[in-house]
């Protein structure tokens, strides 16, 4: 059985974190958040950290090519591993090639990429009832909340695309309860496996 490498994805306020911990544990697979692994390097001080850390307080983003580096370490970290699921990431097309290199340079694949999809008008309302709850600012400010949907689409859909053109894209309706949606995810998850 080839490791099962998945890509989830969605906007904010699709139900992302929900579902991953659902798929995380029935599959057996290792999460893979370039938020934690940015966390994690800068926290212990290595090398990546240190050069993450150098752009952040410049004010700067860290570069492609450093993230990628953070989730081959991850990788090669969990050799035995079942397969990963990729969280946000990635995020531009540029992402997506370095990281279908790497994972190439590896033997590995990505298996597909889930899009959870919900239509605007329902995150909205959905991160504004998060933010009653979660106390983040950018989920309680409408202003704030379209710039992050918009933002997704412009740099994030591209990534779809370039996975769509590998037929490796899985649109999932990302409403419905979430036993309903994840039972979705474990039919596109069963076959391509």
């Amino acid at each position: 059985m080839s490791m099962l490498n998945i890509i989830l994805f969605g906007p904010p306020g699709a139900g992302k974190g929900t579902q991953s911990e659902k798929i995380i544990e029935k599959y057996d697979l290792f999460h893979i958040s370039t938020g934690d692994l940015f966390r994690k390097h800068m926290g212990e001080g290595t090398d990546l950290g240190k050069l993450a850390q150098e752009y952040i307080d410049e004010g700067n983003l860290v570069p492609d090519e450093l993230v990628i580096k953070m989730v081959k370490v991850k990788i090669q970290s969990h050799e035995n591993a079942k397969g990963f699921i990729f969280d946000g990431f990635p995020r531009t097309v540029a992402q997506a090639v370095a990281l279908d290199e790497m994972l190439t340079s590896q033997g590995l694949n990505i298996s597909g990429m889930l899009a959870l999809e919900v239509e605007d008008e329902e995150l909205r309302s959905r991160i504004r009832l998060r933010g009653k709850t979660s106390g983040r600012a950018d989920d309680q400010n409408d202003e704030r909340i379209n710039n992050r949907i918009k933002i997704y689409k412009q740099e994030t859909l591209p990534v779809a695309d370039h996975y769509a053109m590998k037929g490796k894209y899985h649109g999932i309706n990302g409403t419905g309860s979430i036993d309903e949606i994840f039972n979705h995810i474990c039919m596109v998850i069963d076959l391509i496996k």
